[in-house]
């Protein structure tokens, strides 16, 4: 049985083999094709991502994406590092590539990259969207990734951004709205209370008008949604400048869009650490 979403393949096999050959068979792959699809963890069977050619037993389930999608990772990426020590690193993370593997993809993110380039295993304590560049923390340990997080959930961790945003308007102080827990993306959000959707909590520090179109804000992240700053300043008729998936008309840069991680603050051996970049867009 096979089935076809787009790029992502589907079937069950009929009888046991090497994964290489089951694909050739069914999916007319030469081997060339299969290694590059296994470099990139873009294969599948029983829901586990495969690292290497192997007999499978008959009537398992595959998923393969055919066409993994790509990004750039030519970056010095040690140099990106602006602090570290036994325990974490902090990156500074260029827009347009993943804080960490994607389903298709689990070469190209800053995580293995930063982790090839060190040569050695680096883990994830929260994440940063593909088109936001800044800061992002990266645990050495796995114990420290643990009390990072115990952190995060007890919102220990202050995160703020800088955004450029398509509005003249005035902003409060604090942004409230819920955000549909279910769907994908672009996330629904209403500014009327529900206590079956996530709470989303955005407080606005800093603002300045840059231009007739453009706005400059500094934003302190209180919860941490998934696309949690991207959806609420849509809502608020203010997408930011780059961001067509909410709504923005104007272009910035190739894969990015204008919003950065430009400060984050923790707790580590009882004492707090915080850590600055640049707060300016060049446009």
């Amino acid at each position: 049985m096979s089935e076809s979403d787009g790029d992502i393949k589907h079937f069950n096999n009929s009888e046991i083999g090497l994964l290489s050959e089951i694909l050739h068979k069914n999916l007319s792959l030469n081997f060339e094709e299969f290694k590059n699809l296994l470099k990139f963890g873009a294969i599948y069977v029983n829901s586990e991502r495969q690292e290497k050619d192997k007999t499978v037993q008959a009537n398992a389930t595959f998923r393969v994406h055919t066409k993994p999608r790509r990004y750039n990772c030519d970056y010095p990426w040690s140099s990106l590092i602006i602090y570290e020590n036994d325990f974490f690193l902090i990156l500074n993370k260029p827009s347009g590539i993943p804080s960490h593997p994607s389903i298709d993809n689990a070469i190209e993110n800053s995580l293995t990259q930063v982790s090839l380039a060190r040569k050695y295993p680096l883990y994830v304590t929260h994440r940063l969207d593909t088109l936001t560049s800044g800061l992002i923390v990266y645990a050495k340990k796995q114990a420290f990734a643990k009390t990072f997080n115990v952190q995060m959930q007890k919102r220990g961790v202050r995160k703020k951004y800088v955004a450029l945003v398509e509005s003249a308007q005035k902003f409060p102080e604090m942004l409230t709205h819920y955000m549909n827990p279910v769907g994908r993306t672009p996330k629904e959000l209403t500014d009327k209370m529900n206590h079956e959707w996530q709470v989303c909590e955005l407080g606005v520090l800093e603002q300045k008008k840059i231009s007739p179109e453009l706005t400059w804000l500094k934003l302190n992240l209180l919860t941490g949604r998934t696309h949690q700053i991207r959806a609420q300043l849509s809502f608020m008729q203010a997408p930011i400048l780059g961001d067509a998936l909410y709504g923005s008309k104007m272009p910035f840069k190739k894969d990015a869009i204008a919003l950065r991680s430009c400060e984050i603050e923790f707790t580590y051996n009882d004492e707090r650490m915080k850590f600055n970049i640049s707060e300016d867009f060049e446009l």
